[in-house]
């Protein structure tokens, strides 16, 4: 398993951006797949984007054409880049990292979670 830290959440006006950053311990950071996964209150974690090992992208159809996801390899850390915000992106946004190959949309094959970082859009 790889330790996560996540960074770069806090509250924003609608329409406004913010960037998270998880940064990762261990030498072996391009051997994972990343993703991101955010939880209001009252629901479900649900996916939000993910990055292969190839660097290929992956997002929910809520944040499509507005969240970036991006990583460093020699800085060990995943990026959100997160545009146009909007109330409905209020959530704890975790990162996660996985070495299984599969649906990186699936958060039950992430094998280690952060500690998550809370996003507050307001109207």
């Amino acid at each position: 398993q790889v330790q996560l830290v996540e960074s770069g959440g806090g509250l924003v006006q609608a329409g406004g951006s913010l960037r998270l950053s998880c940064a990762a311990s261990g030498r072996t950071f391009s051997r994972y797949a990343l993703g991101w996964f955010r939880q209001a209150p009252g629901k479900e974690r649900e996916f939000v984007a993910a990055i292969s090992w190839s660097d290929g992208t992956y997002y929910a159809d809520s944040v499509k054409g507005r969240f970036t996801i991006s990583r460093d390899n020699a800085k060990n850390t995943v990026y959100l880049q997160m545009n146009s915000l909007k109330p409905e992106d209020t959530a704890v946004y975790f990162c996660a990292a996985r070495t299984v190959a599969g649906n990186l949309k699936a958060a039950h094959a992430y094998d280690s979670w952060g500690q998550g970082t809370q996003v507050t859009v307001s109207s």
